[in-house]
């Protein structure tokens, strides 16, 4: 199993870099940056023949020519790659990568059974979706019996399943793909955390990111928030670099990312309309010249055609109704406007206020497992509250480095940013149309919080080391909590310990409703999941988790260079 795991994530390596190198080793830009760039043009070239394979009905054998395609872009542009690898900094962000994946890829390996709150569904949903574009599904179809297609965009679906058709088309591989393209938000997050700043900065990130709850649950559960929040990620990142002089060919990129985001999770939305705001305000002062409204035509062109990829078929296909009217941020909206506006009410308050400091009715994750519950209670806390989900102290923290972080900028930037924030906030809880008592930092806001612990790494530094320390404990608190308990539970590890020789029967009768639904949709369908092909093997992973985790960590003591 091992063998195969490093052979498929090379191949997925491989295709998701070496499509776009031709392309990106060309650009003049920083060597990292060249690697963003490579991984957006791959992953949007990969799209396009998966959307082919199925709209056209092309030959599946059509997908051997990535990994073709991808060993001869690497090869032309060998030059530019080792160039890249010489890079200090490249070579820093390109290891960084390497270990959050790794540890990633390793928590995955002990997921036996998805469970935590009440997630279920969107795993074997986003599975079902993959199958159905490889297998050329019949297009009136309902996943779960309700489901239809246009309810969901397809860009992550599609990649997964190209990704797959090179490598092993299995569940198991299924949830290592989407891994994959989850830990690529890394990438994004680093050069945003490295503008301004300094090369041990990534360092610093990688470790907030794998000591944080909401990262490992998010990574390792099999659907397409984190490759959303990777292209979304990578515009704001485009977004910034267009703002500066000479560099305006980054709002095409900024224009086809965001573009990509929309069609792997609609969760991007909020992201769309802020930075579309940001663009037209900073352009403002600009926009008598000619030459702004060409660049402003241009990337909307560039944007639009994206889109139309999956937007211009369904409306043929499935018409305006069928196409903008399925998703549950439609669907799920109240009877009237009075209720809808008070439930977005609610759910603000219920997204930023933790659920200990309210009412709220546990009855939600009863069950007979102590440790299950309190699993449970802290899952309610790090992957749907939003100062939670930051880090249980790493939110006072980033309060402290976006207080003096703003005190840098000027007013007008300072309020700019500050609104951003809360239009972001606002809208991505707005976007969700049903009541949630427990919180919705997961739908829209993740990428939100990783450029938060972003910001996090860049400031550490002018931190101070009291600061430094409380984001210490935190983050020590967070993986025993957030992530030790979390898998401890997913792997049934704390029932071996804790209850050893206790029936398997009992053992699953404990958990509660939401987990015991999980593990009856794999029983009954017969995946076998990644983490099936590790069973005994237990003390190696964490063993090899905890050597890498201190890697991570020394590599954060080095000085610069």
């Amino acid at each position: 199993m091992l063998v195969t795991t490093l052979s498929s994530l090379l191949g997925f390596a491989l295709i998701s870099v070496g499509l776009g190198w031709p392309v990106a080793a060309r650009l003049k830009l920083p060597a990292g940056e060249k690697l963003l760039a490579a991984v957006v043009l791959s992953l949007l070239g990969g799209f396009f023949v998966a959307w082919g394979v199925y709209v056209f009905a092309w030959p599946i054998a059509i997908f051997w020519s990535l990994p073709a395609l991808a060993l001869f872009g690497l090869a032309w542009g060998r030059t530019a790659l080792v160039a890249v690898w010489r890079d200090r900094e490249a070579r820093d962000l390109i290891v960084a990568q390497m270990i959050v994946t790794a540890w990633s890829v390793g928590w995955l390996a002990l997921v036996v059974t998805y469970s935590g709150g009440g997630w279920t569904g969107d795993w074997f949903g986003h599975w079902q979706r993959t199958v159905f574009f490889l297998e050329h599904g019949p297009r009136d179809i309902l996943f779960n019996g309700f489901d239809p297609l246009t309810s969901r965009p397809p860009l992550a679906n599609l990649v997964t399943g190209a990704l797959l058709a090179v490598t092993s088309r299995d569940f198991a591989h299924y949830q290592l793909a989407l891994t994959w393209l989850g830990c690529l938000a890394f990438l994004p997050a680093a050069l945003l955390a490295r503008r301004g700043a300094g090369r041990p900065v990534t360092a610093v990130l990688a470790v907030l990111f794998m000591l944080s709850p909401l990262w490992v649950q998010n990574v390792t559960f099999a659907w397409t928030k984190l490759p959303a929040a990777f292209f979304t990620l990578a515009a704001v990142h485009y977004f910034l670099a267009a703002g500066e002089p000479g560099n305006r060919s980054a709002g095409l990129g900024c224009a086809a990312t965001l573009a990509a985001a929309l069609l792997t999770h609609y969760s991007a939305g909020p992201y769309a309309v802020v930075i579309a705001a940001g663009w037209l305000i900073r352009g403002w002062p600009r926009r008598k010249e000619r030459a702004w409204w060409q660049e402003t035509a241009f990337a909307a062109t560039v944007g639009a055609a994206v889109l139309a990829t999956w937007f211009a078929w369904s409306l043929r296909t499935y018409g305006a109704a069928g196409t903008l009217l399925t998703n549950t941020s439609v669907t799920d909206q109240a009877a009237d406007r009075a209720t809808q506006l008070a439930n977005v009410a609610l759910n603000l308050r219920d997204t930023v206020v933790p659920h200990f400091l309210r009412h709220v009715d546990y009855r939600f994750i009863a069950q007979t497992s102590a440790w299950g519950w309190w699993r449970d209670w802290f899952f309610l806390l790090y992957q749907v509250n939003l100062l939670f989900a930051c880090g249980s102290l790493a939110w006072l923290v980033l309060g402290v480095a976006l207080v003096r972080r703003g005190a840098a900028l000027s007013p007008a930037l300072r309020l700019g940013w500050g609104a951003a924030i809360a239009a972001t906030v606002f809208l991505g809880i707005a976007a969700h149309g049903a009541r949630d008592p427990w919180g919705l930092a997961h739908i829209c806001l993740q990428p939100l919080v990783l450029a938060g612990l972003a910001l996090l790494a860049a400031q550490w530094d002018g931190l101070g080391a009291g600061w430094r320390r409380v984001v210490v404990a935190g983050a020590t608190l967070d993986g025993l909590l957030g992530i030790a308990l979390q898998f401890g539970a997913q792997s049934f590890l704390l029932d071996q310990w804790l209850a050893p020789g206790r029936p398997a029967v009992a053992t699953i009768a404990s958990y509660s409703a939401i987990a015991n639904l999980n593990l009856r949709a794999k029983l009954q369908n017969q995946w076998v999941f990644f983490g099936d092909g590790f069973v005994a093997q237990e003390t190696l992973i964490l063993v090899t988790l905890a050597a890498v985790l201190g890697l991570a960590l020394w590599r954060t003591t080095r000085r610069p260079a």
